[in-house]
């Protein structure tokens, strides 16, 4: 899609300020003063109508020109601004717990985990992928990459009491926050999934608002059952995100999916605006009125 204006359109008017003083100010007879030459004068003849429009023609040029007319295209951003997402995921102790898959009860929690988590990384192939675990502390397994094979080997390996079996859900912010406070992605994010209260933190909740609020950080939190739902839906409330309740494989299989279509690819909305500027047409075009005045001027009476 594309448009043309001008950069300064009232420049434009102008025009009639050279009009009214072309009127106002317009010498009603050519007069000279050069003793004992006035008799070989030849007569004065009025102003041609080429010149008067040659004149036009240039001013009106030259304000076009200095209008500054452009042309705005509105063309897709095809560059890849790609979303930065770090999952950080519970390995405690209580994740071993079966019965969450209702297909398979022999199924523990951290093994549905595995799988939706695995899939969403899957689908999630533009982006930059990290991954987080916490138990008695946090760690980072897998930094940012647009290979998500990385992390997706790292969640396969990944056992229960990796870090311990107590839940530091707080403190996992904070090693989250940490791989994101350097990004230059417009979208960070961070995908909190734990199915228990915080046991183990040592930094404050306070403090980790303040850092996920200065680099503009959300965070999703999926709950699984409810037993630590208030504290999640506060973390999410507070980073402009949205929290989730798991009850069962196919419930935390609709979270990711709308996780996903929440921060589905929002860099092919957007467009790039590009000017073009076409101020040296007419720029040229009136310098080249103003040479043909100025030739005819000279051989011609009237100067």
């Amino acid at each position: 899609m594309s448009s043309y204006s001008f950069e300064y359109p009232y420049i434009l008017l102008l025009v009639f300020v050279f009009i009214l003083g072309d009127i106002l100010f317009r010498q009603k007879r050519a007069s000279y003063y050069i003793p004992n030459l006035i008799s070989k004068l030849k007569p004065i003849r009025s102003t041609s109508f080429i010149k008067v429009l040659l004149k036009y023609s240039m001013i009106i040029t030259l304000l076009v020109s200095l209008a500054s007319p452009i042309q705005t295209l509105q063309l897709p951003d095809k560059t890849q601004h790609s979303l930065d997402i770090v999952l950080s995921l519970d390995t405690s102790g209580s994740m071993s717990l079966n019965g969450f898959n209702e297909l398979d009860y022999n199924q523990s929690r951290w093994s549905v985990v595995q799988d939706v988590a695995s899939d969403f990384i899957k689908n999630r192939s533009k982006d930059r992928i990290g991954m987080v675990v916490f138990g008695d502390t946090s760690a980072v397994v897998s930094p940012l990459s647009y290979d998500n094979s990385a992390p997706l080997i790292s969640l396969k390996n990944i056992s229960i009491g990796l870090v311990g079996r107590s839940t530091a859900l707080i403190d996992s912010l904070a090693s989250a926050s940490f791989l994101l406070e350097n990004s230059l992605s417009s979208s960070r994010l961070i995908i909190l999934l734990s199915d228990g209260d915080d046991t183990a933190s040592k930094i404050p909740l306070e403090i980790i608002l303040k850092q996920l609020d200065k680099h503009h950080i959300k965070v999703y939190t999926i709950a699984i059952g409810e037993s630590n739902n208030n504290l999640l839906e506060l973390i999410s409330a507070k980073t402009n995100a949205k929290s989730f309740i798991a009850n069962n494989k196919k419930d935390l299989d609709k979270v990711y999916k709308e996780i996903s279509s929440l921060e589905a690819n929002t860099h092919n909305r957007s467009t790039i605006k590009v000017i073009k500027y076409f101020y040296f047409y007419p720029l040229f075009i009136s310098l080249l009125f103003a040479l043909i005045l100025a030739y005819i001027s000279r051989n011609s009476e009237n100067i």
